[in-house]
């Protein structure tokens, strides 16, 4: 098997530390891009990327690189650091041999560096520590060496020093990817396996998905195999990803590139299944990574109901370039026909929400985010019954226990704000497992958490207390039982199920009267009396009154009997009366909005 002069590697990091920048600087180095191409963050090319200066999407580059007289294709995978795109980081760390462990000389190791090293390490990745940010006025460098030598356990030496923004180190990391990062080891003459990591979706092409070759050669015009779904397809054309994508007539073991078919519909294409050829099939597919486990759920409904079909399109092509995506049809009687669809995470649904808007111009109502909770049913403790929707819970007399899934957190912050972190996860019903100091200046905490708790504003409220210091990262550790009620809001009586949630009992109060307040402020005057109240089971637990509006219906009778003007405003009370019975109340778009930002 000869040595390919092939290298692949990643980019890890928590968010912020600058990988973008410094797959920039790459990309300027090995003169992959022209001075015109040149741009900030030139790998993102969402305008949500931009904007919020974060990464959500994987992307990949191949970049020409000469050293010492030979040759290397090396392809680059950006990745995110947002604990919430995660599973985008391990279909990278799939697709790859080494990767940039990339450390912020001025914040030093952040949890979600952790959470990723460890991805990493568990794929057999050459790991090459790098301390970014060198000459920025609060660099500790050798602090930060020591935090790398401490967690991987590496020769100080190996440590790199690098400035994405100057350009510092640049030559240094390309020269360590060619020495450490191991060739691919694929076999040219064995049978096509191509793991397909990402895809999207082009208007006019169809489907174009991306792929690492990790055994065999394929050709343009081949004949190949989907092997999950089983189908065949004509290869119409193959080529590397370039800043745009350049077609080839052929790649080999070790490359990454992609595969345009001709797909139309989206289903027929699933991340993390393997290509491979027709003619001469392979019996496996290449083991990638795992089927994404969603977290949280919402509903995501059309404002005009004619509108579904349009989203169900447009939920299908977003699917393709995010598989963590998942979604299946529900109805709400308050909303109609829409979509409940599973998330990573908060920051995950607001993305896809802005992208549903944006990139396809959809009008969309957002319900209450919900985790996914466990049933047991009195009378088969061992049927598990799985709720995504609160409006699915069973008969209340009927049920053993609910159980809810809880997390282990990492929490790393400087040691001032221990005690506000410490109170804000005892809140949130957390149990501390461990305090660490990594360093004097740097503290981890340990806490395990229900998973409920941290959906809604633990992550702001984190961020707001540490003055933007803490990092937060978790994992799930499983489900365990919880003194769980369904909390129902009722507008005149009728149950709005996009408002109702699963909450703890001792928070259903609370939580209760404030959203009564809130919606008391956004739903609109009606010419009757409105009625809002949160409810559990039977018991209403907190109500607030919108008053009707007043029209002045004794304002042309002037002078006269009295009898006059009670009869009209006898005839006023009875209207009202049959308005409040047949009347609907129009909840507003910022009303549903608003439970997500109740502890503003």
């Amino acid at each position: 098997m000869k040595s390919l002069p092939i290298r692949n590697f990643c980019i890890i990091a928590h968010i912020d530390h600058g990988k973008s920048t410094l797959a920039d600087r790459l990309l300027d180095y090995t003169n992959t891009i022209t001075e015109r191409q040149k741009q900030d963050q030139l790998l993102d090319d969402m305008d949500l990327e931009r904007e919020r200066g974060i990464t959500i999407k994987s992307h990949a580059i191949q970049m020409d690189y000469i050293f010492e007289g030979q040759a290397y294709k090396i392809n680059l995978i950006d990745t995110p650091g947002h604990v919430d795109f995660s599973y985008e980081v391990s279909r990278s760390i799939a697709s790859c041999e080494g990767a940039l462990l990339l450390v912020d000389a001025t914040q030093g190791i952040q949890a979600q560096t952790i959470s990723n090293l460890y991805l990493a390490l568990e794929n057999d990745l050459e790991i090459i520590p790098v301390v970014n940010k060198i000459d920025m006025d609060g660099a500790m460098i050798e602090e930060v060496k020591d935090q790398i030598v401490d967690l991987i356990g590496c020769p100080r030496e190996d440590i790199l020093e690098a400035s994405g923004k100057s350009g510092i180190g640049i030559e240094g990391i390309l020269k360590a990817v060619i020495e450490r990062v191991p060739a691919p080891k694929g076999e040219e003459d064995a049978k096509l396996q191509a793991m397909i990591f990402d895809s999207v979706f082009n208007p006019f092409r169809g489907v174009i998905a991306y792929f690492r070759i990790f055994n065999g050669i394929i050709k343009k015009n081949d004949k190949v195999r989907f092997i999950n779904t089983g189908k065949d397809y004509t290869a119409d054309e193959i080529g590397i990803l370039r800043l745009n994508p350049e077609p080839k007539e052929e790649l080999r073991a070790g490359d990454v590139g992609y595969i345009i078919t001709g797909i139309k519909q989206a289903k027929e294409i699933k991340v993390g299944d393997t290509v491979t050829l027709a003619s001469n099939p392979a019996t496996e597919g290449v083991k990638g990574f795992e089927d994404v486990k969603p977290m949280v759920f919402a509903g995501i409904y059309p404002i005009d109901t004619d509108d579904f079909e349009d989203l169900r399109d447009s939920l299908d092509k977003l699917q393709l370039n995010d598989a963590s995506l998942v979604f299946e049809p529900e109805t709400s009687i308050a909303l109609g026909f829409g979509f409940r669809c599973g998330f990573l995470g908060l920051l995950h649904l607001e993305i896809i929400s802005e992208r549903l808007e944006r990139e396809f111009d959809q009008n969309i109502i957002v319900t209450v985010p919900q985790v996914s909770y466990h049933c047991y049913l009195s009378r088969d403790k061992d049927k598990q019954i799985y709720l995504h929707n609160p409006s699915e819970l069973p008969d209340v007399t009927t049920i053993d226990r609910i159980e809810e899934p809880w997390i282990k957190s990492q929490i790393i912050t400087k040691p001032e704000y221990i005690g506000s972190l410490i109170n804000l996860c005892m809140e949130k019903r957390g149990i501390l497992l461990n305090q660490i100091y990594l360093t004097p200046e740097r503290v981890e905490l340990q806490f395990e958490l229900p998973l409920a708790e941290i959906v809604f504003d633990f992550y702001d409220k984190l961020k707001s207390i540490s003055k933007g210091y803490a990092s937060f990262d978790y994992q799930i550790t499983g489900y365990r039982p919880g003194d769980l009620v369904k909390l129902d809001i009722k507008l005149n009586g009728e149950n709005v199920d996009a408002f109702s949630s699963m909450i703890h009992r001792d928070k259903a109060y609370d939580f209760g009267r404030r959203l009564c307040e809130k919606l008391k402020d956004l739903i609109p005057k009606q010419q009757f009396v409105i009625a809002i109240q949160a409810a559990i089971g039977m018991k209403i637990i907190s109500r607030e009154t919108i008053s009707a509006m007043r029209k002045d219906v004794t304002a042309k009778c002037y002078g006269g009997d009295i009898s006059r003007k009670r009869k009209l405003l006898e005839k006023q009370k009875k209207g009202k009366k049959k308005m409040r019975q047949f009347g609907k109340v129009e909840v507003p778009q910022e009303a549903f909005l608003a439970v997500l930002k109740l502890n503003d």
